[in-house]
């Protein structure tokens, strides 16, 4: 009977000691938070902005009418996806007009070149009237001056009574007919020049006739020339709305019915993404941009950045910030241009396509993972103690409210906060500057436990990946 009471008694001590140690485990962990860690690790970082947008060639052109009026399409020489050289004539419209008027203008030019080459001629024969008058002229001089000293021998024999009178009277009417035969020569010349310069007149009227009707001409050749849609430059017809027969109308701008097909330059082929506005401060130019094409499925192609947009655009209608009419709060972007290594062939205008811009890369730097970085007020590190009433200066509170940026790091048992100052940010981990070091162990979870936990707070570390309901291990 004894011995069956010392049990019963040491089986009470026993659960009284047992009971005590438990208390005493749940008195201990009271206040202790479940946390996950990470140490803080040297790896190679890449911080890349990610746009959409879609594939387009460096330069299009699009084609329309530029004929004076609306023009039915009378023949269309090429089909959409063909290779058109710069000159070639892809389109002609209704011409009847416009060439009648260059047969017209060209039947103008030859009457005012057969007016001209007669002017000509006639100027030419003037030409040669002057030349045998003035020779004329200098026949008669010649005859006059031999008439003369005739004349002038007979007066001396006439006055010697050498010679008779009537023939003394002889040789001076010799010489008054050769005095006279030189004058006519004369008016001759002047007649003969005058008809000149009146041929010279005719011609250059002539010649200016041929001027305006060879510019009537030109004129009219370029407006024919108006009625064939020619390539502009070498490229590939990416675009071909109307058909044989349809009218179109020149002159109306993003108007269907003014675009008779768009001729793409396949040689550049660009990617043009929307990049949001918050991640548009950290591209440059000639940074490398991985680009991925919904219609090309597993594979990557490589480019660079080319040119970037000074204008924002507003994201729900695409138009510029400066001309939209809605309110300026809303979400932006701004037009990215990359250069695309890729084979033309591969690609048609207007794919869809996704770019992943490398902005800056670090290698075998500190680094820790985003989710660990959180912001705590300087407050809220060194609260007061209970009961302590003394006044807190406005500077004291100022400085109370400021917010430091850090991590928790794991120290005897407890997560004490540090701050730290980061650099660029991957894809799932952030640079660190200063603040820890490598090896430092530091809390990275949960997500509740990193925006709730204090200072100094005591934790436990339980790194086993929870389980879902399932069964399936959770990510």
């Amino acid at each position: 009977m004894k011995k069956k009471w010392k049990i019963i008694i040491l089986l009470g001590i026993f659960v009284l000691i047992a009971g005590a140690v438990l208390a005493s485990i749940k008195i201990n962990e009271r206040g202790v938070v479940t946390v996950q860690t990470s140490k803080v690790a040297r790896m190679d970082l890449s911080s890349v902005v990610t746009a959409s947008g879609e594939v387009k060639p460096r330069n299009y052109i699009n084609i329309g009418a530029n004929t004076q009026g609306p023009a039915p399409i009378t023949a269309i020489y090429v089909k959409e996806g063909d290779t058109v050289k710069k000159g070639e004539v892809l389109a002609r419209l209704a011409d009847v007009q416009p060439e009648a008027d260059l047969k017209a203008q060209q039947a103008s030019l030859n009457a005012a070149l057969a007016d001209s080459a007669a002017g000509e001629a006639a100027e030419k024969s003037a030409e040669d009237n002057v030349a045998v008058a003035q020779a004329q002229v200098e026949h008669d001089r010649a005859d006059v001056e031999q008439k003369k000293v005739d004349l002038k021998r007979s007066q001396e024999l006439f006055d010697s009574k050498l010679l008779a009178p009537q023939d003394f009277e002889a040789k001076k009417a010799l010489y008054d007919l050769a005095q006279a035969t030189l004058t006519a020569s004369q008016r001759k010349v002047s007649q003969a020049q005058a008809q000149r310069a009146q041929a010279a007149a005719q011609l250059g009227s002539a010649q200016k006739k041929v001027a305006q009707a060879q510019a009537m001409v030109v004129r009219s050749h370029d407006i024919l020339k108006q009625y064939d849609a020619t390539a502009p430059l070498d490229g590939v017809v990416t675009n071909l709305p109307v058909r044989v027969g349809e009218t179109v109308v020149p002159g109306i701008q993003n108007s269907a019915a003014s675009t008779i097909m768009t001729i793409a330059d396949m040689s550049i082929i660009t990617a043009e993404v929307n990049v949001d506005e918050t991640d548009i401060v950290s591209v440059k130019l000639d940074q490398p941009a991985d680009v991925t094409i919904d219609a090309i499925p597993n594979r990557i192609f490589k480019g660079k950045v080319m040119e970037i947009g000074d204008t924002a655009i507003v994201r729900s209608s695409g138009v510029a910030a400066s001309q939209s009419q809605t309110s300026s709060q809303e979400a932006k972007d701004f037009r990215v241009v990359i250069a695309l290594e890729i084979p033309q062939h591969l690609v048609r205008p207007g794919l869809s396509c996704t770019a992943k811009i490398t902005t800056a890369t670090r290698d075998h730097v500190l680094s820790i993972p985003i989710q660990a970085l959180t912001v705590r007020q300087e407050g809220q590190l060194h609260p007061p103690k209970p009961g302590d009433k003394q006044e807190i200066s406005p500077a004291a509170q100022k400085a109370a409210k400021k917010e430091l940026q850090g991590v928790f790091l794991v120290s005897g048992g407890k997560a004490q906060f540090r701050e730290v100052k980061t650099g660029i940010t991957g894809a799932t981990d952030i640079e660190v500057l200063s603040g820890v070091n490598q090896g430092d162990q530091i809390v990275t979870g949960s997500y509740e436990v990193i925006r709730t936990i204090r200072n100094d707070a005591k934790i436990k570390v339980d790194n086993k990946r929870p389980v879902a309901p399932s069964g399936v291990i959770a990510s």
